[in-house]
């Protein structure tokens, strides 16, 4: 299995993203010393390809699967793309306050900590739908690293397309996500276009 690791901190400022999008509360102090270089269009959509990747934690070959899926769905390409990395397992984790960060989130999920429906599901990139119900382990509740997280998230806000109880460890995905409701700095139309060279 491959795993990116790039420190956060480095590629956030090579991207020009804010950490807080990735459930990081540091802030680097370090500025990039490029020069002032207009970037070609080109350079503006591969850009927005790598943000988008590196946000949610998706590979090249994933990444390039969904897009091919989100083209054959009805409606706009770059917002069922948008639509499908938010509905991702271990991003659901990530917005229900049960992970600090998405990297969190999806070692949560590969440990086997976390039931879809009453069943025990260890797949990152396993597509939640509307009305499923996302659980932390009966046994997993009363460790020490989820009592942690627990305070951490608890003034985290939660999107309006889950419902949530903090207390239970419990969520509902009340709804698929609407392209106003994710809140990633992403330009899904540049990747289109990238993709539909």
């Amino acid at each position: 299995m491959a795993v990116n690791k790039v420190p956060v901190l480095k590629r956030c400022r090579s991207l020009d993203l804010e950490p807080g999008f990735l459930g990081y509360d540091k802030k680097s102090r370090r500025t990039l010393n490029r020069r002032s270089r207009k970037m070609s269009e080109y350079g503006q959509q591969l850009r927005e390809k790598q943000k988008a990747k590196f946000i949610y934690g998706v590979l090249e070959k994933p990444f390039r699967n969904y897009y091919e899926k989100a083209d054959r769905m009805k409606g706009m390409t770059g917002e069922n793309l948008m639509i499908m990395l938010e509905s991702r397992l271990d991003n659901v984790v990530f917005r229900m306050g049960f992970a600090r960060t998405r990297r969190e989130a999806r070692q949560v999920v590969g440990h086997k900590h976390v039931l879809v429906n009453g069943k025990c599901i260890n797949i990152p990139s396993y597509l939640i739908k509307a009305g499923d119900v996302v659980e932390v382990r009966e046994k997993s509740k009363s460790m020490q690293r989820f009592k942690d997280i627990a305070e951490i998230t608890a003034a985290r806000l939660t999107p309006e397309w889950v419902d949530v109880d903090k207390e239970a460890m419990k969520g509902t995905v009340s709804a698929l996500p609407r392209r106003e409701q994710i809140d990633v700095p992403v330009d899904e139309m540049m990747i289109v276009e990238l993709y539909s060279k």
